[in-house]
């Protein structure tokens, strides 16, 4: 049985990002996707507490989404990601460390390195804008932490009620995960090849999984899933059937050689097919049209010596635009600059250089970047990048030799100021928070710059609002939906926007801070202190009473008592009277030593004023010596020694065994030998860690916020360049896939009422189609109990195994036992003795009439498949048998099939009908058009022979 419960992006709902479903296929729970929203939505300015209660619930809607993902993370087996965006992949991080989301997790290794790649990003920019708390942190009080600012302090609100709003706002949590989470998550994450079966052992024996290619973005996947009770399921979301300039179409819907479009014959029928209808109302205008339409618009702003602000994301849809960018202003030898605003950009095309076997669409591998000099193409084969590593770059596609990155806003203005034409593309696409939105803010006031969206973004973003102004002030046969390229529009109003910001610490803030930082250093210090001396005691010989150890004692013991005068801090300046060999110098008693000149005695002042003696600590052979007294007295008195360096020899500690093992040295070795077999990722772990260790300390600051009134004055144009299907396309992709179920998933409620409308007109289509809203869920099939049992190999290899799309079917005659050492049973052969003898049994008590043979039942084959009338067809024509449709469901193959065939030539012709129910009727004369078609039919099915 299968059950089926959209956490977020379901269908009939006006937020369709993120994108996160839960499949429950009989006892294996999958997590198809784990998309993160944006974290950062635009926040309307009321003075109402009602007002207040709606921003609430509205800017912070992912709350049931993030709990219900937090509930079911545990128990989850299995998570799928198919595209390496944020709306599909940003959540992972967090749910992965902090949420128990430990499933075995699988997908291509670009969405892997695209996923760490928009994570990183979006990490990194909220943080540096803004306080995330962390679980616990939570709990507490909304205005404890030090260095923070309030938001309402600096807007300046004075209801009581709208400061405990505010608090509330404050309180909701935003699951952002650190950079070390995110890190962890992704490289925990399994990598296949497209078309590469995987099957799953553990909790999920059984299941199979298997990626093809979506499009969109690269790597991106559509995931199928054999089960051997619930069949085959297929999960197609994003996809895109056009061929883009770095990548090919999805796989699902394929061309062939003579033009005909048709469905990748491993993804026909599935049992249970979940797509997407976010775009079934929506016409695309020819993909010529709108390249078109982007460049004459950057052209005509650079020209005017005007800049151009392309919101983007940071990893996925961005290589679109540069290439597109790239051959432009090499085909048109522009000389303005491309400058890419991101923290992770340079890492980005490091990746994508490195997983060229993965690009397509219709990039030249050999000279995308890199135009040819000298007139000779193939002169520079070969050329090294900025980074000196030729090796790992392979060809000299996506170079961008006119592409400048930029890691901040400061950084760009440092170099060109805001005068300068040129292209930026700044993240994130939303607008929301980074380097785009605070670029916004002074761009957006200058007369004729161009802000040029190439995505509608999120609901509630900056970046959909600005598209939805665009889109309101087309005429109703250019809007974006339509088909058409629509007009630039002059925006002329103010919008108030609140920037989030780190400042560093003055004054007396930055005096307080210290001071709580050296009170909290003071308390660590004596906590390490405290911890250190409780070790000592922990570690010390407590139990150790043999003689040699009482001596050593009485020894240390006597040595202390002897020179505790000379062991006595004091911080009094001395002047030796030997000042005419050494000098006159400061000397302190805790830290005696000899005079340059090599005198054995120095002479100090007491705190009455006398002189006496300071001891060396040398050995005195002869000369000026300085005698002491034992401890211990003789018969005749006491007994003179000279006094020699106090040096205390340890002796071996050793018990009944004989000398003790040293921990230490064993610890230590074991260390090294740990550290020689670490991995290489371990290895790259560690040193990531200790480089941000090394990196030098932040100052410190605080986050405030500032609301800023901007006065528009430059202008707005949408291109569509998303890289998603259409109306058309989607409704094509549902109608030739034909599955046996349908769940409609990612869409808004008339796109959802657009595809089942098309889907509901086919006559042939399945009427099980499912559109569950959010948190609903649905049950399909009936629950199927799997049984396991043991074959022994004399019985296993008499079997003929027959091959079924991904399984191997045999038929098998045997006796089912149980064994008492085995809690699977066991099917053994049948005894041919046992057999006839059953069967003697039988015929003796029906009785046999003289002279009649006794009857026996045949085996009956079995054949599994469904015919595909025009797969036959192909086939064939492969063996050279001409066949044409007829009609619904006939197939006239032979010479019937030419045209102008004669009525004699009926003889060599067969007609294949398919009737309800399964059933296939071969008619025709027996020929060999027969036995060819016959064969050919056979060879369509899987044939299990009894």
């Amino acid at each position: 049985m299968i059950t089926f419960t959209p956490l977020a992006g379901a269908a009939r709902s006006s937020r369709t990002i993120p994108l996160a479903y839960l499949l429950k296929v009989d006892d294996v729970q999958i997590l198809l996707d784990c998309g993160s929203p944006d974290w950062r939505p635009e926040e309307e300015a009321s003075t109402s507490a009602i007002r207040e209660e709606d921003l609430a619930e509205e800017a912070f809607h992912w709350e049931q989404y993030c709990q219900t993902l937090r509930k079911h993370a545990p128990n989850i087996d299995l998570v799928l990601l198919s595209h390496g965006d944020l709306a599909h992949s940003g959540l992972y991080p967090y749910a992965y460390s902090r949420w128990g989301l430990k499933a075995p997790a699988y997908t291509t290794l670009p969405v892997q390195a695209m996923g760490r790649i928009a994570a990183t990003e979006d990490v990194e920019g909220i943080r540096d804008e803004e306080e995330v708390e962390d679980d616990v942190a939570i709990q507490s009080s909304a205005f404890e932490g030090e260095g923070t600012m309030i938001a309402h302090e600096q807007t300046g609100s004075h209801s009581p009620e709208v400061e405990d709003k505010s608090v509330k706002l404050k309180n909701v949590r935003k699951y952002v995960a650190t950079l070390q989470e995110v890190h962890d998550a992704f490289d925990s994450l399994n990598v296949l090849r497209f078309s590469q079966p995987c099957h799953l052992q553990g909790k999920c024996q059984g299941l199979t999984i298997i990626p093809f290619n979506a499009g969109h973005t690269l790597g991106g996947t559509i995931w199928k899933i054999r089960s051997p009770t619930a069949g085959t399921l297929l999960y197609a979301v994003d996809m895109n059937h056009m061929r883009e300039r770095h990548l090919d179409g999805t796989v699902l819907m394929r061309t062939s050689a003579g033009g005909n479009t048709g469905i990748f014959e491993s993804l026909l029928r599935p049992d249970l097919l979940i797509t997407d209808a976010e775009r079934a109302n929506v016409t695309t205008a020819r993909r010529k049209d709108r390249d078109a339409a982007l460049l004459d618009c950057v052209d005509a702003a650079l020209s005017s010596n005007h800049s151009i602000l392309m919101p983007c994301d940071a990893s996925t849809r961005v290589l679109e635009l540069l290439v597109l960018l790239d051959q432009h202003w090499s085909y048109s030898r522009l000389r303005y600059p491309i400058c890419l605003l991101s923290r992770t950009g340079g890492e980005m095309l490091t990746f994508v250089r490195s997983m060229m076997e993965w690009l397509g669409g219709t990039i030249n591998k050999e000279d995308v970047g890199a135009e040819p000099q000298d007139g000779k193409s193939g002169r520079h084969k070969r050329k090294r990048d900025d980074d000196a590593d030729d090796d790992a770059l392979g060809a000299l596609a996506l170079r961008f030799r006119h592409l400048e990155l930029f890691n901040s806003p400061a950084a760009l203005l440092q170099k060109y100021s805001s005068k300068d034409p040129k292209l930026i593309l700044a993240v994130p696409a939303s607008l929301s928070h980074g380097p785009s939105r605070a670029l916004f803010a002074d761009f957006a006031a200058i007369s004729d710059n161009v802000v040029l969206l190439t995505g509608r973004g999120e609901i509630g973003t900056l970046g959909r609002k600005l598209f939805e102004m665009w889109n309101d002030a087309q005429r109703e046969e250019t809007k974006w939906d339509r088909g058409k390229i629509g007009n630039n529009v002059m925006l002329d109003q103010v919008l108030t926007l609140k920037m989030r910001r780190k400042v560093p610490l003055q004054g007396a803030e930055l005096e307080e801070y210290l001071k709580k930082e050296k009170v909290a250093k003071e308390q660590e210090a004596a906590r390490k202190a405290a911890q250190e001396r409780s070790q000592r005691i922990l570690e010390a010989d407590e139990g150790e009473s043999d003689t040699d150890e009482e001596e050593d004692s009485d020894e240390e013991n006597e040595v202390e008592r002897a020179l505790g005068d000379d062991i006595m801090d004091t911080t009094e300046e001395v002047h030796s009277p030997l000042s005419g060999f050494a000098g006159d110098k400061p000397r302190r008693k805790s830290a005696k030593r000899r005079d340059a000149d090599g005198n054995d005695w120095d002479v100090g002042i007491d705190d009455d004023g006398l002189t006496k003696h300071i001891l060396s600590y040398d050995i005195y052979l002869k000369g000026n010596q300085s005698k002491t007294t034992s401890f211990f007295k003789s018969a005749d008195g006491q007994t003179q020694r000279f006094r020699m360096f106090p040096y205390i020899e340890k002796k071996r500690r050793v018990d009944e065994y004989g000398e003790t093992v040293d921990v230490g040295m064993w610890l230590r070795k074991g260390k090294a030998l740990e550290e020689e077999a670490e991995s290489e990722e371990v290895k790259e772990m560690k040193r990531r860690k200790a480089e941000e260790e090394t990196k030098p300390q932040e100052p410190p600051s605080k986050f405030v916020t500032d609301n800023v009134e901007v006065q528009l004055a430059c202008r707005l144009f949408f291109v569509d360049l998303e890289g998603l299907h259409d109306g058309r396309a989607v409704k094509t992709i549902v109608r030739e896939v034909n599955p046996r179920k349908l769940i409609v998933v990612h869409a808004p409620s008339p796109a959802t009422d657009a595809l089942l409308e098309s889907v509901a007109a086919v006559r042939t289509m399945t009427k099980d189609i499912f559109a569950p809203t959010a948190g609903e869920s649905i049950q399909i099939g009936q629950q199927t109990n799997s049984l396991s049992i043991s074959i022994p190999d004399e019985l296993l290899t008499s079997i003929k195994m027959s091959r079924f799309e991904d399984n191997e079917i045999g038929y098998v005659t045997g006796r089912v036992t149980s064994l008492a050492s085995s809690t699977i049973p066991v099917l053994e052969p049948v005894i041919s003795g046992q057999s006839s003898s059953r069967n003697a049994v039988g015929r003796t008590a029906r009785g046999r009439i003289l002279g009649s043979r006794h009857r026996s039942t045949l085996p009956q084959s079995t054949m599994i498949g469904e015919l595909k009338l025009t797969a036959l067809k192909a086939r064939l024509q492969v063996v050279g048998v001409q066949a044409e449709l007829i009609g619904e469901g006939v197939l006239i193959c032979g010479a019937a099939a030419k045209k102008g065939g004669s009525a004699d030539t009926l003889e060599d012709s067969v007609a294949v009908k398919k009737t309800a129910r399964g059933r296939v009727e071969l008619e025709g004369a027996v020929s060999d058009v027969y036995y060819t078609v016959r064969k050919e039919i056979y060879g369509l099915h899987a044939l299990i022979a009894a």
